[in-house]
């Protein structure tokens, strides 16, 4: 049988409603956040995981637990990892997206946020971050999944977008499009030779 894996970005965060440049910084869910958590666990509720994945930053541990109790699935082995840690965003963590536009140009902040290769002061590239989710992924995840195992990953907006790009072949030049919504499963289903035979959100 194929396996399956779902991609969950974390919900709302105190930093995502003051619209600050987040990283690495360690920033509590929002109650909204919990919610859309919750949400996620509604729609996985007919799945029967075998294991989770997830960073060391609270905001996705939490979403997970979360999504891990709704479904009644709280005992699944979970493996915590920097791996998975949203990009760093360096100097910029912090600051206010919409300040920093003012001051530094909107155009350029664009580009730190939502470019391939273009790395913030001090921080990292979606390039980047990819080049540390990418050996992860292939080394403890993806074996998982090719032998048949249902896997839930419940991480960050760019590291799931580096991972999402890369899946499902998107350009450089395309991925400033690419947005992941928080508490919204992605679902890949993947036969044992690693070709995707679905995909969607759920």
């Amino acid at each position: 049988m194929p396996g399956i894996l779902i991609l969950v970005r974390h919900g709302q965060s105190q930093w995502n409603l003051e619209n600050r440049f987040t990283g690495w910084t360690d920033v509590p869910l929002t109650d909204l956040g919990r919610e859309e958590a919750r949400m996620a666990g509604q729609k996985l509720r007919d799945y029967r995981f075998d294991r989770a994945f997830t960073s060391l930053l609270s905001r996705a541990q939490e979403s997970l637990a979360i999504i891990l109790e709704t479904i009644g699935q709280s005992e699944v082995p979970v493996e915590r990892t920097q791996a998975l840690n949203e990009r760093h965003y360096g100097d910029l963590q912090g600051l206010s997206k919409l300040e920093t536009a003012e001051k530094m140009g909107a155009e350029r902040v664009y580009y730190w946020r939502r470019s391939y290769d273009y790395r913030p002061p001090g921080g990292e590239s979606l390039q980047d971050t990819a080049r540390r989710v990418m050996p992860y992924y292939r080394a403890q995840i993806e074996p998982l999944v090719r032998a048949g195992q249902t896997i839930l990953v419940v991480a960050h907006s760019n590291t799931l977008r580096a991972l999402v790009m890369v899946l499902d072949g998107i350009s450089p030049e395309a991925v400033p499009e690419l947005n992941i919504p928080t508490g919204v499963p992605y679902r890949y289903v993947i036969d044992a030779s690693g070709a995707i035979l679905e995909r969607g959100y759920l």
